[in-house]
């Protein structure tokens, strides 16, 4: 499988100490999916890599041919992938800003039918868990509907060291399990539903709309 993993955050700097915390929360899960999970694919998507313009416009209203190079390389990683871990911080019981302005600019063609993970992480007690309960309804208007197991990290900065080992040495393995149980489901969807998609064309089955919402009204 071909996994894309969003670090949805471009914030620099942040209380506490030290800043980007999502870093280390990324590092973690992208060193269990390299050590357990060595024959899929892995790639990080940073949201601080892509600059977007200021006034917003999504890829998909750009003539062919007009859109940004960066965008137009997400786009065509997006569309390749099998599924998708989404890592967001909580602000204000909502996912990060920047990975829904970043994901909103690419339509639900390219996600849907593929499955994704939720992944949230905060410096409190919660593990950014309100953030993740909408992230559930925005990934599923995407198509790329998440997956029952979650991963939350509260106290991030207590447990991952800026490299994503853990700061206990001894709870490496116990962190490894617990994100496993979320990973092993998003495997198993991308499997079954790669295989789905190779059978039966979903985009020729179920007509996506081109030109309005409207087209998908009851009559």
């Amino acid at each position: 499988m071909k996994l894309l993993v969003f670090l949805g955050t471009v914030r620099n700097s942040t209380p506490p100490k030290p800043a980007r915390l999502g870093v280390r929360v990324t590092k973690a899960i992208i060193k269990c999916l390299e050590s357990r999970y060595p024959e899929h694919e892995v790639e990080l998507v940073d949201a601080l890599d892509y600059p977007l313009d200021h006034v917003f416009k999504p890829h998909f209203a750009y003539a062919k041919g007009k859109a940004s190079d960066e965008l137009n390389t997400l786009a065509n990683k997006i569309e390749a992938a099998d599924g998708f871990l989404m890592i967001s911080p909580e602000y204000n019981h909502s996912m990060s800003p920047a990975l829904a302005n970043l994901l909103n600019h690419f339509g639900s063609s390219l996600f849907s039918y593929k499955p994704s993970a939720i992944v949230t992480y905060s410096a409190g007690q919660w593990g950014g868990m309100r953030a993740a309960v909408g992230m559930r309804t925005f990934l599923s208007e995407l198509g790329c509907l998440s997956v029952s197991a979650m991963i939350h990290v509260p106290k991030a900065q207590e447990e991952f060291d800026s490299e994503g080992e853990a700061l206990n040495i001894e709870a490496q393995a116990r962190w490894f399990d617990y994100f496993s149980r979320t990973i092993n489901q998003l495997i198993w969807w991308a499997q079954a539903t790669k295989e789905q998609r190779e059978k039966n064309d979903p985009h020729t089955m179920i007509q996506s709309f081109k030109t309005t919402p409207a087209e998908r009204n009851a009559p």
